[in-house]
């Protein structure tokens, strides 16, 4: 029974020609690391975002009574709370102070920061793209008080982080990530499964109430999105990172060379 289980898998992995990657299409497609992986294994590969960003109005800000001008510092852990940072402010009428500190969770959210602000290291700070080492940087600077832009669904890790040290902080609910509209979508024509977020899981339900994974391969990047997989009655077929295959792509490799022998 086992030998046959495994055959059967191995045979339904060769099969895998269709896959749905749930994000938005690359600017240039030829320079992700997708195109390849398809190019090698002669597979299609279309992406769909399965989630939608909707900021919160100035309206229904001001009803969670936080005051952007009374912290010293902002906390950005993605670009989109970046973006809509400064809309809130400028749909408030508020100007942002020059002297305003900014720690980001990556180089790449500091970066981005440029388009909003003069870049200058004095004011923006950066982590190695983990919460545990943007808390090295925010430590140096314990008598700021914090203001952290975040979604209706952000991970606790970080302002639990902040707590257990006694940093001053306020959460700000400036955006909403919403299921996007997939009826359009054929999700029995796909092999093979992408997903980066718990929301994910939750978009395609939302969207198919009567989802049935049968033979499909499912892949998910990060610990979070496994468990939603595996909370959803899902079989999780690939699971990034790891020490052998640090991103998504490398993963699949991984799959489709070990269920192709």
């Amino acid at each position: 029974m086992v030998l046959l289980t495994i055959l059967t898998q191995k045979l339904s992995v060769l099969k895998v020609k269709n896959v749905l990657i749930s994000q938005p299409k690359p600017a240039d497609v030829e320079k992700s690391p997708y195109f390849l992986l398809a190019k090698k294994h002669k597979v299609n590969i279309d992406f769909h975002k399965f989630i939608t960003i909707a900021g919160v109005s100035a309206v229904d800000f001001r009803k969670d009574r936080v005051n952007i001008l009374e912290h010293t510092a902002v906390i950005f852990t993605s670009r989109n709370a970046i973006d809509h940072y400064f809309r809130m402010a400028k749909d408030m009428r508020l100007e942002v102070p020059d002297a305003m500190k900014y720690f980001c969770a990556s180089e790449a959210i500091a970066y981005y920061l440029q388009k909003y602000v003069t870049y200058r290291k004095r004011k923006i700070f950066y982590g190695r793209g983990n919460f545990s080492g943007l808390m090295d940087i925010i430590l140096k600077h314990k008598s700021d008080n914090y203001l952290m832009p975040c979604s209706d669904i952000y991970k606790q890790d970080l302002p639990n982080l902040l707590e257990e040290n006694k940093i001053k902080f306020s959460k700000a609910v400036i955006y909403k990530t919403l299921a996007s509209d997939l009826s359009k979508l054929d999700m029995e024509s796909y092999d093979m499964l992408i997903f980066f977020s718990p929301t994910g899981i939750t978009s395609l339900f939302k969207n198919f109430p009567n989802y049935k994974q049968n033979d499909t391969v499912i892949a998910c990047f990060g610990p979070t999105t496994a468990q939603a997989v595996v909370d959803a009655g899902l079989r999780l077929d690939i699971k990034a990172p790891t020490k052998t295959a640090p991103s998504m792509t490398m993963a699949i490799e991984e799959f489709f060379q070990k269920n192709s022998k």
